[in-house]
Formats: C-alpha cells, sequence, structure tokens
C-alpha cells in the first residue's frame, strides 16, 4: 500500500483567540471615537483649519 503524503494547509495558521479579540476591540474603539469627533462640531471645524494651513 502506497504511504500518502501528510496534507499541508494552504493558509497560514490562524492567530490566537485573545489577539484576534484584541484586534477587535481596538477597532471598534478606533470608530467610536472618529464617531464621536463628528459630534464636536468645533472640533471638526479645528481640524479643517489646521488641514487647510497646510496649502
Amino acid at each position: 500500500m502506497p504511504a500518502t503524503p501528510e496534507p499541508t494547509p494552504s493558509h497560514a495558521p490562524a492567530l490566537p483567540l485573545v489577539w484576534r479579540v484584541l484586534a477587535w476591540t481596538a477597532s471598534i474603539l478606533a470608530c467610536l471615537a472618529v464617531f464621536g469627533l463628528y459630534t464636536a462640531p468645533e472640533f471638526m471645524v479645528l481640524l479643517a483649519d489646521k488641514v487647510w494651513s497646510c496649502f
């Protein structure tokens, strides 16, 4: 009986669960921070002024 080769994984090993949870948590917090800044119109005007002053 011929020996069958062992299957090789076709993708990289997945990150451990802890790192995936940390990545998702950081992403969600970053999105919430950005959306929270949109509720502060004075900050958005300040940011637009700073970006415009670069030109």
